[in-house]
């Protein structure tokens, strides 16, 4: 069974205590809908089973590499980017959640330096920003740090 710990310091779920059940958005994308199963009520202390799947799909994220929310959703081929958000933003703090990020690159909002720590740990691969950037957060390469998920699990180069 898999914590279901949220990121440090995230907003506190809006779904009330209690219901048995984990609202997670079935809005249909170009990925197509989720899956009946995450929509019916479970124990309090199970996952989703969609939830479980993005988190596995998180774990699987080699070092130094990273997956978009959308690549995430494509891969499981469920879902979109909105809802692998949801998911890691409720359930996240339990896998690599750094290595799931935006589409261009930049730093999870209100989370930049601690994941900016682990980027430099793992060599995930940066790009500087520039001197006029505000708070001149570097953001990641994703040409060089994106994993499409069937490469091996070596760690990207510097």
């Amino acid at each position: 069974m898999r914590d279901r710990t949220p990121l440090p310091s995230a907003e506190p779920s809006t779904v009330p205590r209690g219901t048995g059940s984990v609202a997670v958005s079935v809005v249909c994308g170009r990925m197509g809908g989720m899956s009946r199963e995450s929509e019916e009520p479970r124990a309090d202390d199970e996952l989703p089973a969609y939830a479980e799947r993005v988190l596995d799909v998180a774990e699987l994220i080699p070092p130094g590499r990273v997956m978009t929310y959308g690549d995430v959703a494509e891969w499981l081929e469920e879902g979109g980017p909105r809802q692998v958000g949801r998911v890691m933003a409720l359930y996240g703090g339990a896998v690599p959640w750094w290595r799931v990020v935006r589409a261009d690159g930049a730093l999870l909002p209100g989370h930049e330096l601690r994941a900016l720590g682990h980027y430099r740990e793992e060599g995930t691969p940066l790009r500087e920003a520039p001197r006029s950037a505000e708070g001149h957060l570097p953001k990641i390469d994703m040409r060089r740090a994106r994993w499409d998920g069937t490469e091996g699990t070596e760690s990207a180069e510097s």
